[in-house]
């Protein structure tokens, strides 16, 4: 799309700092129609596209594009229920590339979805509907018995009586990559009035072999060889977060079969591959469908068994609501592993996880800690499946710290930890930015300064005993996340302080007011001075004030 867009020279770029974005971006280019990066919206942006598009009395057609595993998703079907009702003109295309609807692709098929799109058919079956309306007394009674004939010849040869229920004309399925029959079918539906779906099965990775064979690994890939799809690998390095947590998680299964693993299509995403394995009956993934996984853990657990919903952040809010109402409201355990917290690198605005720690910290009843490496992100997990209510947890993209293992054990809630004394301030810092907190210290005395930091270890509750002493003792205090400013943790300790009656200049380092840029995460941090760099220029300017 982009490379026939006008984007052909800029393409080296796709997914860099300053580079064209990974997803459709209407302040990009004016072909991208609708912005894109979280699944499922399509069926809704079109349809208020379509209402739009009849009030302003124009005749564009709209058409929608949504794969089926976007079709799992409760929106698309609101959507669809919606569009029927309206009877507005609306194309969607269903591009089915995994077969999951239906595998009925073949000549008989295709061929009945090219008549049924013909010019032919469509005048002769209005043609013939306006008859029977005329026919006095059992007109009426005829139409819904031609109707019923209709959808039972459909029913046998495809899988389009679901769309058919949502008041669609279904054609389909038809072979995606057969572009005789592809072309003239789109051709004539555009001739056709009111919602249509039309059903196409494609072949993910068609054409190449390596992405064929294994379309997981190419949804989202490195550097690879275009000759023999090998991945380059890049040097050694720590295991990432996301597989400390899905082999610890296994760990732990191995000991309570209680616990159990949900996910919402993102099984490889989120580490929980070995879980799957290892314990088949007990990892659910719902597909993509974030407020069902919420309520669905929040029912397992009214019964006794420790749900773990392993989730992006990003995703994670489009499930507020159930967050809060159907899990915390009630004070159920259930344990949300929030996957990619903080800045996530090339995917972008519409994937950092930038706003979990200001969404979820006031919410009641939640416990929310923030691993700062690998070891912790263990204690996390023992610690949420030993804690008899709703715990949170969120841990960074990309390879840990390279701590030496530890076994996982509990750890008091609330409580927090000095990692480094010193006179002239300190930082409060939480998650992967202690590192950075750390390393920025060790800078500044170089500079004469000794700073002290301090990890809350929990967003909530605060160690208020520690903070509030540290704050008195060694202000002023520097605040240090990977999270929008506005609600975020510096807020926290803002508030803390506040109610504490303590008086001392707070300097609160973050995210801004923005939505940020795609970018390496190294790259986003530095721009935005979270790194240790960052830190040392602005506890060195208001010392210096």
């Amino acid at each position: 799309h982009k490379l026939l867009t006008g984007r052909y020279e800029r393409f080296k770029s796709l997914r860099q700092l300053d580079g064209i974005s990974g997803f459709p971006k209407c302040s990009e280019s004016d072909h991208d129609a609708f912005g894109v990066g979280h699944s499922s919206t399509s069926i809704s942006a079109a349809l208020g596209m379509a209402t739009a598009r009849d009030a302003n009395g124009s005749n564009e057609k709209i058409v929608a594009v949504i794969g089926d595993g976007s079709l799992t998703a409760g929106m698309a079907f609101e959507a669809l229920n919606q569009a029927g009702h309206l009877k507005k003109n609306l194309l969607v295309i269903l591009n089915d590339n995994e077969m999951s609807i239906s595998p009925n692709v073949g000549a008989l098929s295709s061929f009945f979805s090219r008549q049924l799109t013909s010019d032919f058919f469509v005048r002769l079956k209005r043609e013939t509907e306006n008859f029977l309306d005329s026919v006095p007394k059992i007109g009426k009674d005829l139409r819904r018995l031609a109707k019923k004939a209709e959808e039972a010849v459909k029913g046998f040869l495809t899988p389009g009586m679901l769309f058919e229920a949502f008041d669609f004309d279904y054609v389909g399925p038809i072979d995606g990559h057969k572009l005789e029959e592809l072309l003239p079918t789109l051709e004539n539906i555009t001739h056709m009035d009111g919602p249509v779906l039309m059903h196409v099965v494609t072949k993910k990775g068609k054409g190449y072999p390596p992405a064929e064979e294994n379309p997981h690994l190419f949804h989202g890939v490195g550097p690879f060889d275009p000759a023999t799809g090998e991945i380059k690998k890049g040097s050694p390095s720590p295991p990432s977060y996301t597989a400390v947590f899905g082999q610890t998680l296994t760990d732990l299964a191995e000991k309570d079969d209680r616990i159990v693993a949900i996910t919402a299509a993102m099984l490889e995403g989120t580490g929980l591959a070995p879980f799957a394995a290892k314990f088949p009956g007990r990892c659910f993934d719902v597909g993509i469908a974030e407020q069902h996984a919420v309520t669905y853990a929040a029912g397992m657990a009214t019964l006794g068994i420790k749900p773990v919903l392993a989730i992006y952040s990003t995703f994670l809010q489009r499930a507020y609501d159930n967050v809060l109402h159907d899990v915390c409201l009630q004070n159920l355990p259930v344990t949300f592993a929030l996957d990619r917290g903080g800045l996530v690198g090339a995917d972008g605005p519409t994937h950092h996880g930038v706003f979990d720690l200001s969404y979820l910290r006031h919410i009641p009843n939640l416990v929310f800690m923030v691993p700062r490496d690998e070891n912790y992100l263990r204690h996390s997990m023992a610690t949420a499946l030993a804690y008899d209510g709703p715990f949170a947890f969120r841990y960074p993209r990309g390879s840990g710290t390279g701590v030496a293992p530890e076994e996982p054990r509990e750890l008091t809630i609330g409580k927090a930890e000095k990692l480094r004394d010193g006179k002239d301030g300190v930082i409060f810092a939480v998650g992967a930015l202690v590192e950075e907190a750390l390393a920025a210290a060790e800078a500044l005395v170089n500079e004469g300064l000794q700073v002290a930091v301090v990890d809350p270890v929990f967003l909530k509750p605060l160690d208020r005993d520690l903070l509030v002493a540290e704050a008195t003792d060694n202000g002023p205090v520097f605040t240090l996340e990977e999270n929008v400013l506005e609600g975020g943790f510096g807020s926290a300790v803002l508030e803390m302080l506040c109610d504490a009656g303590v008086n001392v200049p707070v300097t609160r380092i973050g995210l801004p007011d923005k939505f940020v840029e795609q970018g390496s995460q190294s790259e986003l941090r530095s721009r935005y001075g979270i790194d240790a760099a960052g830190v040392v220029k602005v506890i060195m300017k208001a010392l210096e004030a």
